[in-house]
């Protein structure tokens, strides 16, 4: 097994290859008359891939009425109306633009009163629908996957992490002050990840080059939980010119 390297001509076709590639995972499910189950991913890396995808519902008519989604992550103590919460994002960038039914879209629980419990819930509302045919991944600085900072073993579970202080940094400008952002989160396990049939992650700029290359070319280990993604049969990074790691 080994990590399937695309670069494209900038992140916009990137974008678009992976919006096609989950057009024709839902066209096939409902020919098969089967749910699609994706699973879904936040930050700034996604968003031109989310415009695509409303672009295809829009223009193409692709309907999503037989897709369940499920986020990697949220932010811990953040309610779902806060504006800085992943649902709230999720919700502005991509879901209420699409004819999703009521109650398809999974975001873990940032304010739980028991979070042991909800992430448990979690896991077993993923294998209930049949488990993921495709995760969306960006990558962090540090190597997380969702929210996985190092060290992460490749049989973590949904969960509360601690967040580093180089994500929470890079995350800082979807806050209106830096202390804002949480430390906490709950995140799918990289076990979780790896379950899913088919990984899609999508990694743009120069600042990523060299996680990129660290994924690549380190052997897969705990300090760099994105490696573990060597490990996983069915995994491409689409990458623009900026992030490839080659000379």
């Amino acid at each position: 097994m080994a990590i399937r390297v695309v670069v494209h001509a900038d992140k916009q076709a990137a974008s678009v290859a992976v919006a096609a590639t989950i057009r024709d995972l839902i066209r096939r499910r409902q020919a098969e008359g089967r749910t699609a189950v994706l699973g879904l991913a936040t930050g700034s890396t996604p968003l031109p891939l989310y415009a695509e995808l409303v672009r295809l519902h829009r223009t193409e008519g692709l309907s999503f009425r037989n897709v369940v989604t499920f986020n990697l992550d949220e932010y811990e103590g953040l309610t779902g109306d806060r504006p800085e919460s992943y649902r709230h994002f999720m919700e502005e960038h991509l879901f209420r633009h699409l004819d999703l039914r009521p109650g398809s879209t999974h975001v873990p629980d940032g304010v739980a009163a028991d979070q042991a419990r909800a992430c448990a819930a979690y896991e077993e509302a993923i294998r209930a629908a049949g488990g993921l045919d495709l995760q969306v991944l960006g990558i962090g600085r540090t190597g997380h996957i969702g929210f996985n900072e190092p060290p992460s073993s490749a049989a973590s579970r949904t969960r509360r992490v601690h967040l580093d202080d180089v994500t929470r940094r890079d995350n800082a400008m979807f806050f209106a002050r830096a202390e804002d952002v949480p430390h906490g989160a709950i995140t799918m396990g990289v076990g979780t990840i790896m379950e899913a049939r088919q990984v899609e992650l999508l990694a743009f700029g120069a600042a990523k080059a060299g996680i990129i290359r660290r994924t690549i070319g380190e052997s897969p280990h705990a300090d760099c939980p994105a490696t573990w993604l060597q490990l996983h049969p069915a995994c491409t990074f689409h990458l623009d010119p900026a992030a490839d790691t080659q000379p």
